[in-house]
């Protein structure tokens, strides 16, 4: 979440932000529709934590259906030679604001979870204190490391010990309130000034996290992952109807959107589609919804599949709506041809 921080852009918003507002709003409010429908279904089943009101279990399951793979988008964007095009910047700024919305609701159900009013108090003070800093204040403070950097041209390792150690500080803090730590690496990425810090902080924690933490992290998600559960009807019933409300809720919402903003058919089909995958975004919720007792571990499995199954699509569908048809016209790049297929889509579920 840190290097997520560090690679989001608020130039993504420039001349976009009322049209992705839009269909943001969309990609959010229908799963949450899908969530209202299905919670009460789930719940019956005994799939939502002892102690869970209504509420909160349609909360919970709204937040994980309407996050989206941000660093998933943003690679494939970014693949194609689209970053700085109108579908480019749609979609970058949709994402950004839909993952934004998503973790604010999971922060809200995380401190209404505390053991009293004074705990939810304190982690919805404590946070909005935090990223209000952060945002309002976070590239001045952290100047003097951007400057750093670009006298050395790059991110020493004097300088690289500082950011580690902050960032381990802000995680610290955000569970010390009663959030979560991703929450304090997430902001204090985004606070970092843009350039020579940004570009030199995530060249060197990226490849850590992809070649060693990312793989435990997946490999923690898949002992939690008990598909035995699933092998009983009503359990797999339930599996494919999540999955399915999930795409149909925040894809073709999303398309929808983006077509009521002028967007001709395959621009708003590439939208829907970039904005349908969940990737690791999604299992670090379920894995917080289930260390928090939010969800049973057969719920946690069906989530799971949904977060696999809408990211190895996002790729191919994305290509089969919207890129042959731009790469006829020139208006797409070319994919890299150092990597291959296989590899690329190892790199997107990240």
């Amino acid at each position: 979440m840190f290097v997520v921080g560090l690679q989001f852009r608020a130039d993504h918003f420039r001349g976009t932000a009322q049209s992705a507002v839009f269909i943001s709003s969309w990609g959010i409010a229908a799963p949450f529709l899908g969530a209202i429908a299905l919670t009460p279904w789930l719940a019956g089943m005994g799939l939502f934590g002892s102690g869970l009101d209504s509420l909160q279990a349609t909360l919970f399951l709204g937040a994980a259906m309407s996050i989206t793979a941000f660093p998933v988008l943003a690679r494939i964007v970014e693949e194609r030679g689209l970053t700085k095009t109108a579908l480019g910047t749609l979609a970058l700024s949709a994402g950004a604001i839909d993952d934004a919305v998503a973790w604010m609701v999971l922060a809200l159900l995380l401190a209404s979870l505390g053991a009293g009013p004074l705990v939810a108090v304190k982690a919805l003070a404590g946070g909005g204190l935090f990223a209000l800093v952060m945002l309002g204040f976070g590239r001045r403070i952290f100047s003097p490391l951007g400057r750093w950097a670009e006298r050395a041209g790059g991110v020493p390792p004097q300088l690289l010990a500082i950011a580690l150690l902050t960032f381990a500080l802000c995680a610290w803090a955000m569970d010390g309130v009663g959030l979560h730590a991703v929450f304090g690496g997430f902001l204090l990425g985004v606070a970092m000034p843009r350039g020579q810090l940004s570009q030199g902080l995530a060249r060197a924690v990226e490849p850590l996290s992809t070649a060693l933490l990312i793989p435990m992290f997946f490999t923690y998600s898949g002992l939690h992952t008990r598909l035995f559960l699933l092998a009983d009807g009503h359990l797999l019933a339930a599996a494919v109807a999540i999955l399915l409300v999930s795409i149909a809720a925040k894809m073709f919402a999303c398309w929808a959107a983006a077509r009521m903003t002028g967007q001709d058919n395959p621009t708003a089909l590439a939208v829907g589609s970039l904005m349908n995958a969940r990737g690791m975004m999604e299992l670090i919720i379920i894995n917080i919804g289930l260390q928090r007792g939010i969800i049973s571990p057969a719920l946690f499995s069906m989530l799971a599949l949904m977060a696999i199954a809408t990211t190895l699509m996002t790729s191919p569908l994305f290509e089969f709506v919207y890129g042959r048809h731009a790469r006829t016209r020139g208006t797409l790049g070319q994919v890299p041809e150092e990597e291959t297929p296989a590899i690329k889509q190892a790199r997107r579920l990240i």
